[in-house]
């Protein structure tokens, strides 16, 4: 009896960490295709903490089932290795979400972060801290992705149901503005130039020029993507106006960040989806896309063909 009493307090545990667990299903892996001085497996290490960091993290209030949860792909490329432990990197992050009633997963982000420079000794604990001291940056980087990814997902299935975290995001980014101690760019205005860093991400989907962006979101998610296996041509009409007022932002807002990721992430998507349908309704999508994403114009054409 006190054996059995034993594995059920251990199963119980168990089972209260898995519901306990955080909102994202991510996939972690750090690349080192120029790896020169620093053993392999203290990037082996990162890996698995990165993961456990951002999988484990209770980032809301909310209570998440296991298939619920978000799932996302951060790939962590290091550059290049500098004294004192700092490495310079780059960082992809991916996040899709499931479409009512099919197997299919939609791509809510596709980015790549160009700017990330972070201090890791091995075994060095990753856990974000609200004052961002240098050897924070990194956890810092990924929980503002985190909060990203969460808004992003939250607003494809409510009208602005994500505010909450991104105003967790954008105080995330003005803590480590006030910082005296986290010197690491991509967190101000002018880091990096073209204004494409953190700082645009968050300004951008705050930014009262680009919240008709954010109505398209839900409109191009929930009213459209989610209809088609009932009504395809009702949810593609939907998509159709929701892109309508992506353009109308990006007048509004020319050369926004925000723009530019949504076709980063959707251009495949909108592509295959469009090849088949009314000819007008094909021509606009066309002209849309190729307006607001210009480098891949030529991507865009393969609709009207």
């Amino acid at each position: 009896m006190k054996h059995f009493l034993s594995f059920l307090l251990l199963l119980l545990t168990a089972t209260q960490a898995i519901s306990q667990g955080g909102e994202l299903n991510c996939t972690v892996r750090v690349s080192t295709p120029t790896l020169q001085r620093t053993d392999r497996k203290v990037f082996d290490q990162l890996e698995v903490s990165l993961r456990d960091f951002l999988n484990t993290t209770k980032w809301t209030n909310d209570a998440f089932e296991q298939d619920e949860r978000i799932k996302c792909n951060f790939i962590l490329t290091i550059k290049s290795e500098q004294d004192a432990n700092i490495f310079e990197a780059e960082l992809a992050v991916q996040a899709v979400r499931p479409v009512f009633g099919s197997s299919y997963e939609t791509p809510l982000l596709s980015h790549l972060d160009k700017d990330i420079v972070f201090q890791y000794e091995q075994f060095q604990p990753i856990e974000f801290l609200p004052d961002a001291t240098d050897n924070q940056n990194l956890p810092a980087i990924l929980a503002f992705y985190a909060y990203i990814i969460l808004a992003m997902d939250y607003d494809s299935f409510s009208a602005y149901g994500g505010e909450q975290y991104l105003q967790t995001a954008l105080q995330l980014v003005t803590n480590i503005q006030n910082s005296s101690t986290n010197r690491f760019s991509g967190w101000r205005p002018a880091d990096g130039g073209k204004n494409r860093n953190r700082y645009w991400i968050i300004e951008n989907l705050l930014n009262p020029r680009v919240r008709p962006y954010r109505a398209a979101m839900y409109a191009y998610h929930r009213k459209g993507l989610d209809m088609f296996s009932t009504d395809p041509n009702l949810g593609k009409a939907a998509i159709l106006q929701a892109l309508e007022e992506i353009e109308k932002v990006n007048t509004a807002y020319f050369n926004s960040m925000i723009v530019q990721m949504f076709a980063n992430a959707k251009k495949d998507e909108l592509v295959e989806m469009w090849k088949v349908g009314a000819k007008a309704q094909k021509d606009r999508v066309q002209q849309i896309m190729t307006k607001i994403d210009p480098a891949n114009s030529q991507r865009y054409r393969e609709i009207g063909t």
